[in-house]
C-alpha cells in the first residue's frame, strides 16, 4: 500500500488539488480543496491550519511536486500524490 492509499484509507489529512480553478471545476476528488500552485504563498496560513498530511495532487504530478517542495520547506507535513485521477481511485475504493 502506498502513502496516498494509506492516508486516504485511514482518513488522514486533507486532499489539496493544486490545478487551476478551471481544471478543478472540470472534475476533482470529492471533498478535496482547490488551491492553485501559484496561490500557495498567499494561502500559507490557511494551509498550515488544515489537517495533515496534505495529500497534494494535480493533472500529472508536476505541479503537486513543486507544491510539496514549497510546503515542506515551510514545515508543512505533505506529499506529492501525483494525478488527481489516481487519488480519486483510492478515495472511491471501499
Amino acid at each position: 500500500m502506498n502513502k496516498t492509499e494509506e492516508a486516504i484509507q485511514n482518513n488522514e489529512g486533507t486532499i489539496v488539488d493544486v490545478r487551476t480553478r478551471e481544471e478543478f471545476m472540470g472534475g476533482h476528488v470529492i471533498n478535496s480543496i482547490n488551491i492553485p500552485v501559484q496561490e500557495l504563498a498567499q494561502n500559507m496560513e490557511k494551509l498550515m491550519q488544515l489537517p495533515t498530511p496534505l495529500i497534494l495532487c494535480c493533472a500529472s504530478g508536476g505541479r503537486s511536486g513543486m507544491a510539496a517542495e514549497v510546503l515542506q520547506k515551510a514545515g508543512i507535513d505533505c506529499f506529492n500524490a501525483g494525478s488527481w485521477l489516481e487519488v480519486n481511485h483510492y478515495v472511491n475504493q471501499d
